[in-house]
């Protein structure tokens, strides 16, 4: 495998001047958590501040030993900051490989030529492949602040991007990160749209893919809308920010491994564009599709199944919508040279008992170790997806995929090659458990006649996943199960008792997140 480098995030100008004494300020790290959004503090008496005309919300160029990013100014007053300093967010301090007390130069940046396209874009104007690029290339090198971000994601939502736009901003996000090349052979990828809590499918498919000896060299996301992604789930019980070098070594020795797209910039703009679409809670279906496939062209995937949950809480409802949205992935599939199969899935109710990274993965292992608590649905599950890639690939004859992964799952190999991967990226260890649990009792007696996917990943959420690896929602009840008054419908998992007095209170005047009939 060979990887192709991405442009940097940080980058020098190819000519500087060099900076006068006046606006350079010395630089302090203020431990700041801005997620991956660089900020920039400065005092309000900074002559700075007053000479170059900057105030708050101001973009501005920062410059250290080589190193150019834009950042979002804040300004403060009283003693937090003296005149003479520039307080950095962790994001800002690691992109600018900044080290204590050295001194930073400021500047206005350069005009965002590529801002007038967002703008067209919010006009209904349809933008071409340059338009894109040079939008997504900006992106990619931080020069778009939060806000802007925000305008573009915005004016992508919805149904706004057609099919020729989806395919420009599919490539222009692939373009702009690192892409491995595995050489000759299937290169195996799966997917998830999403919207199903616990359908954690990925990481039992995985390891019977690769025992069966197909490559399936898996990068995942970590959670947008979710109470926990992939990445999120695996993380619980082996690392998963390797860099290209760790992934093709831990390929070549298992055949598989499970890691965060993230970590090795793979379509790093997508990973910027996560960071507004989370909080804005918007999926738009052309973003949706771009997201996606532009990970799996980046990470040289060939062959991509794309599971499809559909029901009236999952993130695609009808049937009509599933298909729509499957045309558009094959299609652009097509167009940067994959082949792309969608199966629809059923998308009625939450996968197997545990919702939030750490219960999910214990689901996980309890499959792969054969325990008699394993969830049934999620074994079902991840064995038919498995059975469909190993005759996609053609590991297995049409029609007998299924049987050939139910048998490498029941004779310990699925588990033996999970493990072995899991050595592999740097050992396996065991989830954790919350310190604060608190069941959620039926109402009345009755039968559980409906579950609603969103409310039930809001209060794993609202519980504190997936920041906190261990908090999130445990199933107690499935559809159909008959319960009494008093019985738990669920249990809350969190990391903290404000935690799980929030996501308590909250679900407790939901009574449909689990419906149950009540007995006439």
């Amino acid at each position: 495998m060979q990887a192709t480098p991405p442009p940097a995030t940080a980058t020098a100008p190819s000519t500087v001047t060099a900076p006068s004494a006046a606006n350079r300020l010395r630089l302090r790290r203020l431990g700041i958590d801005t997620y991956q959004e660089p900020v920039l503090y400065m005092h309000r008496d900074c002559p700075i501040c007053h000479s170059e005309g900057f105030e708050a919300r101001s973009r501005v160029e920062l410059r250290l030993n080589g190193y150019t990013i834009v950042a979002t100014l804040n300004v403060v007053s009283g003693d937090f900051l003296s005149a003479d300093e520039a307080g950095l967010s962790e994001a800002a301090w690691r992109l600018l490989h900044a080290r204590p007390g050295e001194e930073i130069t400021l500047h206005h940046p350069a005009p965002l030529e590529s801002l007038s396209h967002v703008r067209a874009k919010v006009y209904g104007r349809r933008l071409g492949q340059a338009a894109i690029d040079a939008v997504i290339a900006d992106v990619a090198a931080g020069r778009y602040s939060d806000l802007q971000l925000a305008a573009f994601v915005t004016a992508c939502a919805g149904d706004h991007l057609d099919m020729d736009e989806t395919i420009a901003l599919t490539r222009a996000m692939v373009n702009v990160g690192e892409r491995m090349h595995w050489g000759e052979g299937l290169v195996m990828d799966k997917h998830c749209v999403g919207g199903l809590p616990g359908n954690r499918t990925t990481m039992i498919i995985v390891p019977i893919i690769a025992a069966c000896g197909l490559r399936m060299p898996k990068t995942s996301s970590r959670a947008i809308t979710s109470p926990a992604g992939t990445a999120d789930t695996m993380e619980t019980l082996a690392p998963v920010d390797l860099d290209v070098t760790q992934i093709r070594r831990v390929v070549d020795r298992t055949g598989g491994c499970i890691v965060w797209g993230g970590a090795v910039r793979l379509s790093p703009a997508d990973d910027i564009l996560i960071r507004v679409e989370r909080p804005l809670d918007l999926d738009s279906q052309g973003q949706l599709v771009a997201s996606v496939l532009s990970k799996k062209a980046a990470a040289g995937a060939t062959h991509v199944l794309i599971d499809m949950p559909v029901g009236l809480t999952a993130k695609v409802r009808s049937a009509h919508a599933a298909k729509l949205l499957g045309q558009q992935l094959e299609q652009v599939g097509r167009a940067l040279g994959m082949q792309v199969r969608v199966v629809q899935t059923d998308g009625v109710a939450p996968v197997g008992r545990g919702i939030g990274p750490a219960l999910e993965a214990r689901d996980v292992l309890a499959v792969l170790r054969r325990e008699t608590r394993a969830p049934a649905d999620l074994a079902l599950r991840a064995l038919q997806l498995a059975g469909q890639i190993l005759e996609f690939g053609g590991a297995a004859p049409a029609g007998s995929g299924l049987a050939q992964a139910t048998a490498v799952l029941a004779d310990g190999r699925a588990w033996q090659k999970f493990q072995e991967i899991c050595e592999a990226q740097g050992g396996l260890r065991e989830p954790p458990v919350a310190t604060h649990q608190q069941a959620v009792p039926a109402r009345h007696n009755g039968t559980v006649i409906a579950i609603d996917n969103r409310r039930l990943a809001r209060i794993a959420k609202l519980a504190g996943a997936p920041s906190a690896a261990c908090a999130g929602i445990d199933m107690n009840v499935q559809l159909g199960t008959v319960v009494e008054r008093g019985q738990p419908l669920f249990t809350l998992h969190a990391a903290t008792p404000g935690e799980l007095a929030y996501a308590l209170e909250y679900a407790t005047s939901q009574a449909e997140a689990v419906h149950v009939m009540e007995e006439a």
